[in-house]
């Protein structure tokens, strides 16, 4: 178990969270597709762009848990101060450098 999991975080709004869920099977779908092309050896480009489609829907829903950790961790974390403050604001900012990196 990681420092992360030690802890139980419930800030994921209800209807943001049915909306990732929601999402996150779509793309666990368009994940069995792309097999699917690949298996049956489509044509590479419709496999690529099928590929950008889920990369673009993983993203959105990255961004999304994103805004939600800023506007309630960090946040939250920012108003205490202290040593908790910079950590959580460094590892918001490595979490973007990841995401600008992917």
């Amino acid at each position: 178990m990681t420092e992360h999991e030690s802890h139980q975080h419930a800030y994921i709004a209800n209807d943001h969270k049915d909306d990732y869920l929601k999402r996150l099977r779509r793309i666990e779908g368009q994940a069995r597709g792309i097999q699917k092309m690949v298996d049956e050896e489509k044509y590479c480009i419709d496999i690529l762009t099928q590929i950008s489609a889920m990369t673009k829907a993983l993203q959105v829903v990255a961004l999304g848990l994103l805004d939600e950790h800023m506007s309630h961790c960090v946040a939250d974390a920012a108003r205490k101060g202290g040593p908790e403050a910079d950590a959580k604001l460094k590892e918001a900012s490595e979490a973007i450098a990841r995401l600008v990196k992917s």
